[in-house]
């Protein structure tokens, strides 16, 4: 669809995989399926971290083979169990604290969320969006006239979530379940 010029594009949008090889395949089912453009990934890629429980099928060295196929397609920041080792063996950037993207006219700033947040936001305008991961808890809201999003954890969810991911389609963010297919988890529409 086009409005004024502007192509919109669809988007996944994911975060705290955790080295789960199960979830990412998934993922990437969700991506080949849905005819997006382009998987946008919110850090903590390929290790669980010291405070969280082994996801389901952990295996870093899966879930590198599966990303690197669609190393063209995805974009993606560091999240605090990301390493200087995993860019090594990643064969796309994951380094960025944060980076800005616009995204069917939208100006989008995606960070893990363990430097910026809601509550330390990186500079910032009026009806723009702040997407992060981190919490491992689905957010979409309008708050202060600035948009705060979260697509929850792709493979460790908290607060009762099932495991979840994100598509940007046109001007609308929805957070789907990433098992129950279909399932709504919470949506927005941009103004």
């Amino acid at each position: 669809m086009e409005e004024k010029g502007l192509k919109f594009m669809k988007y996944i949008i994911a975060s705290d995989i955790h080295g789960s090889a199960y979830y990412t395949e998934l993922l990437a089912k969700k991506f080949e399926q849905s005819g997006a453009e382009k998987l946008i990934l919110l850090g903590d890629l390929l290790y669980h971290g010291p405070r969280n429980d082994l996801p389901k099928d952990y295996a870093p060295k899966r879930v590198i083979e599966i990303l690197n196929k669609y190393k063209k397609q995805i974009y993606a920041v560091r999240g605090n169990c990301d390493a200087e080792v995993d860019q090594m063996v990643l064969d796309f950037p994951i380094m960025s604290d944060y980076s800005v993207y616009v995204l069917n006219g939208i100006t989008f700033i995606a960070s893990h969320g363990h430097i910026y947040s809601p509550e330390n936001l990186p500079p910032i305008n009026k009806g723009e969006v702040f997407i992060f991961g981190h919490i491992h808890l689905p957010v979409a809201k309008r708050e202060n006239e600035i948009y705060i999003l979260n697509p929850g954890s792709t493979s460790i969810p908290k607060g009762g979530n099932p495991p979840s991911y994100a598509v940007l389609d046109e001007r609308k963010f929805t957070i789907y379940s990433l098992e129950n297919e279909g399932e709504v988890i919470k949506e927005l529409e941009f103004a």
